[in-house]
């Protein structure tokens, strides 16, 4: 590979800038100083430095979407042996992890990643992150209890932000909502949806920001296409 482009790869810059840090005499292969910049190295022998500090490729970063069960546990792994998202995820060499936490009994949209600086944006309340699940309650939430939903409720102590919820379809004593948050305290739409006297029967999260589940098979997962990881990656508020 060319020194350039291992140093980008490594993370120390773009190749173009890499390139004068290597006309620079700033990078060493084996303790030697390389100023060429067609020089090659091999990444499973060779030892680069730049101002003498060894550097290291970056593990590759992967990003996927997963639709998750009911029944699963949104952990790595589970003291008592439940069966993990990670369990789902198959031919993917480096570790991953969940982003936020779906529960046991929730389904839906979940992404898994190891790039850490996303994981904090998506999960930190500062940036509000809308999500957004469907919801079977039992019956059907009148006008002033949707008010209160969506301007606040006081649940474990604190005031829940303002969210949104809308009455889909309306069957047997019960109701299928469309719910938009973008806390992600535990147990919150449903403890909510409680709050307002209507439990939750069922509980999907079919959306983060723009994301969506789609058409994706119950326990199938899919890679987030290079558009959608630029979205969660550039967008301040989702």
């Amino acid at each position: 590979m060319r020194l350039q482009k291992y140093m980008a790869k490594c993370g120390i810059a773009s190749r173009r800038k890499s390139e004068k840090i290597i006309l620079d005499n700033r990078v060493k292969v084996n303790n030697k100083i390389i100023n060429e910049l067609g020089y090659k190295v091999d990444i499973n022998k060779d030892t680069v430095s730049v101002d003498d500090k060894k550097i290291f490729l970056e593990e590759e970063k992967v990003y996927i979407l997963l639709n998750k069960p009911t029944g699963y546990v949104t952990t790595v792994s589970d003291q008592f042996n439940r069966p993990t998202v990670i369990d789902l995820i198959e031919g993917v060499n480096q570790r991953i992890y969940p982003v936020g936490r779906l529960d046991y009994d929730t389904s839906g949209l979940l992404i898994l990643t190891n790039d850490g600086d996303l994981t904090y944006k998506l999960t930190h309340p500062k940036h509000e992150v809308n999500k957004t699940y469907v919801s079977k309650v039992k019956g059907v939430p009148t006008q002033e209890e949707i008010n209160r939903f969506e301007n606040g409720l006081i649940i474990d102590g604190y005031k829940t932000s303002k969210a949104s919820i809308k009455i889909l379809r309306k069957f047997n004593n019960k109701s299928l909502v469309e719910i938009k948050i973008h806390e992600g305290r535990n147990r919150q739409v449903r403890k909510m949806c409680k709050e307002i006297g209507h439990p939750v029967v069922t509980l999907k999260r079919v959306a983060i920001g723009t994301i969506e589940l789609g058409n994706l098979e119950v326990g199938k997962w899919r890679k987030l296409t290079e558009k959608e990881v630029d979205y969660l990656k550039k967008k301040k508020t989702l």
